[in-house]
C-alpha cells in the first residue's frame, strides 16, 4: 500500500478455515498517531498505528494488547500492556495494532502469523471543467 491515510478499514487474520475480520481504525496522521487510544475507554476492534515502531500506555485508562508487524505484515511480537508502560521499541517494526486486552488471542495472532489491512476504495469524482 502507498501512502495511509486516517480512516477505516478491515484487519483479516487467519487464512483459510479460520479467518477473522475485524474492523480496524487507521491512524497514519501525527496528530491521530500521538493520540492513539489515549483517553478512550475501549475500542471497538483494533488500531493501526503506521508507522510506528513503539508505544507507550501513559494516560491509558484499560489495559490493552500490542502487536507489532513488519513491512509485509508479519507479527513481529504480541505484547499486552497495562496503563502506565512503556513498551520497547521493535527495530524491524513499521506498524503497530492495538487492542483491548484478550482480543489478539481470541483472533489467533501470534508472533510469526501474517496479517492483511484492507481500505474501502473512495468513490473519486472527474475534475469539473
Amino acid at each position: 500500500m502507498g501512502k495511509w491515510r486516517d480512516g477505516g478499514g478491515t484487519l483479516t487474520v487467519g487464512a483459510d478455515s479460520e479467518v477473522r475480520e475485524v474492523p480496524l481504525r487507521i491512524a497514519a496522521s501525527y496528530r491521530a498517531r500521538t493520540r492513539g487510544l489515549l483517553g478512550a475507554d475501549g475500542v471497538e476492534g483494533a488500531l493501526l498505528i503506521t508507522p510506528c515502531g513503539g508505544v507507550h500506555t501513559f494516560r491509558m485508562r484499560f489495559t490493552i494488547d500490542v502487536a507489532y508487524l513488519d513491512r509485509k505484515f508479519n507479527v513481529l511480537a504480541v505484547r499486552t500492556m497495562r496503563p502506565g508502560r512503556l513498551g520497547l521499541p521493535r527495530i524491524r517494526a513499521r506498524h503497530v495494532v492495538e487492542s483491548e486486552a484478550g482480543a489478539m488471542e481470541r483472533w489467533g495472532l501470534r508472533p510469526g502469523t501474517r496479517v492483511r489491512v484492507s481500505v474501502p476504495v473512495t468513490e473519486v469524482s472527474p475534475p469539473a471543467r
